[in-house]
């Protein structure tokens, strides 16, 4: 597997911290199918960059971070890894119903010595978190995260979902039900993807 680094700066002991959990990642999917086995290969480019995207993506004074479906740490452990070096950083809430997954993303965290609280619970039936920021990248069509989201964001906060190819039609679909203030950010990894930042939203 390649390492290498981030589109921006982070310190030594946070890619430090990222290259230990990347061999973790690339270790359990062996086991638990946390990746493809093609990605698993390029799992720095295809999941550690793609993940890392989303942090010059949030909004300021971020106090608790939940990430939606977190399976094998993408994008949630990689930002709150990255998260870590901050002098004040966001708490980090990973949801994730799989106890397989979750016992993955427990040991991940006490292996990079990064705080995370785990949550294996639906997202449908678990408490509602609170959050400043709502993440989930590959889970559900948009109009779906929306409805999850829904229970867990505050009504100030903020989703970040990256999307792929058919992030237009997911756009489109979810406008029949939802009132969105969304932006569209290029996403750096994929010509085809783009990061959904949505500030605002409502059922029609």
């Amino acid at each position: 597997m390649e390492f290498g680094r981030l589109p921006f700066d982070v310190s030594r002991e946070t890619l430090d911290r990222l290259h230990v959990f990347a061999a973790l990642a690339q270790k359990w999917t062996r086991r638990i199918n946390l990746v493809s086995r093609n990605d698993a290969a390029h799992l720095w480019q295809r999941h550690i960059i793609d993940s890392a995207q989303i942090w010059p993506l949030r909004p300021g004074g971020v106090g608790h971070w939940v990430d939606l479906g977190a399976g094998g740490g993408f994008p949630g452990m990689v930002l709150a890894i990255i998260g870590s070096g901050d002098a004040d950083p966001p708490r980090f809430t990973l949801m994730e119903s799989d106890m397989r997954k979750a016992a993955f993303l427990v040991t991940a965290a006490r292996e990079t010595g990064c705080p995370v609280t785990v949550i294996a619970e639906r997202i449908e039936t678990a408490s509602a978190q609170r959050a400043d920021v709502v993440s989930a990248r590959a889970l559900a069509p948009l109009d779906t995260l929306l409805g999850w989201a829904e229970r867990h964001v505050t009504t100030e906060g903020t989703c970040i979902f990256p999307k792929g190819r058919s992030w237009r039609t997911e756009l489109s679909e979810a406008g029949e039900n939802w009132r969105l203030d969304h932006e569209i950010i290029p996403s750096i990894t994929n010509d085809d993807s783009v990061v959904l930042k949505i500030k605002g939203f409502s059922r029609v």
